[in-house]
């Protein structure tokens, strides 16, 4: 019988295997879903399904440059143990070599590695590791320059925070020094017009808000508000940030200086949004005795 994308999709989802394991198990079972479940768990590619539900808030962010295009992307893990495997931090940094060659995660999903898909050999990985993996995202920068920087290394290229920097003029070891500040800093954006306008405006309301508390005319309160959005964004905005390397200077004055003008850059942390479960250790104890 005929076996529609439909189908595919559905048992795909149902046990994380990868799509041509799905088709195949859903044509050796004549389209029957809970016999096509079945035959992935006989040949294994169905272990990822019970994995699917843990959360994944490890992991590595890997990043490579490749003709002026930087990549970032973020794998990961249930443990920060599986950071540490080596087969683990091979799949990521083939990830990361691929992303160069797409444009977003969705196609970096169905990118090839080695005859299978990203996806795929994330869910063969998974199988064989024992522990749920997800591709969470993916970023990319482009420019003159891309310099490129990991904090906290657990391989080349590979580590708990990734860091690009995009660069029109000036050479890779300002890119370093920018992109080591942005790993510490953490900006918020590159400058004022890069700021979420919701963000901006929150952060008016409040400083307003904060003004009025001090019973000062409106004239007052008007010059109060334009210096306290103004040390905001100084300390938000990476142009306006004091330069980690050389606090006497902004990153924006430091980056004139090296005759070079930052486009772009992408800060990338492994785990930052992703809401982790915490239990105590008698309940992970209990737990664990009962299987």
């Amino acid at each position: 019988m005929a076996i529609t994308a439909a189908q595919v999709k559905e048992l795909r989802e149902m046990t994380g295997a990868g799509m041509m394991d799905a088709k195949k198990a859903l044509v050796e079972s004549d389209g029957d879903m809970e016999a096509a479940v079945d035959w992935l768990r006989t040949k294994g590619l169905a272990k990822a399904a019970k994995k699917s539900g843990r959360t994944a808030a490890e992991g590595l962010v890997a990043v490579a440059v490749a003709g002026g295009k930087g990549v970032a992307v973020e794998v990961n893990s249930e443990t920060d143990f599986v950071g540490k495997n080596a087969e683990f931090q091979s799949m990521v940094a083939a990830i990361a070599n691929a992303a160069t060659g797409v444009s977003n995660i969705e196609e970096l999903a169905q990118a090839d590695l080695g005859g299978k898909t990203v996806a795929e050999t994330i869910t063969a990985k998974i199988a064989t590791i024992g522990e749920n993996m997800t591709l969470r995202r993916m970023a990319s920068v482009e420019g003159d320059v891309v310099a490129s920087y990991i904090h906290n290394a657990a391989a080349e290229n590979m580590g708990k925070i990734g860091v690009l920097v995009a660069l029109k003029g000036g050479d890779e070891a300002f890119g370093k020094q920018v992109a080591m500040h942005i790993a510490a800093a953490n900006p918020a954006s590159l400058g004022e017009a890069d700021l979420d306008p919701a963000v901006l405006e929150k952060e008016r309301q409040i400083q307003i808000e904060i003004a009025r508390e001090s019973g000062k005319p409106e004239a007052v309160i008007e010059k109060m508000i334009e210096g306290r959005m103004n040390k905001y964004l100084s300390e938000v905005t990476l142009l306006g940030q004091d330069f980690v390397i050389n606090p006497d200077l902004t990153v924006a004055a430091a980056a004139k200086e090296a005759g070079a003008e930052i486009v772009g850059f992408v800060r990338m942390e492994v785990g930052e949004g992703i809401e982790k479960k915490t239990e105590d250790f008698a309940a992970e104890v209990a737990k664990a005795a009962q299987g």
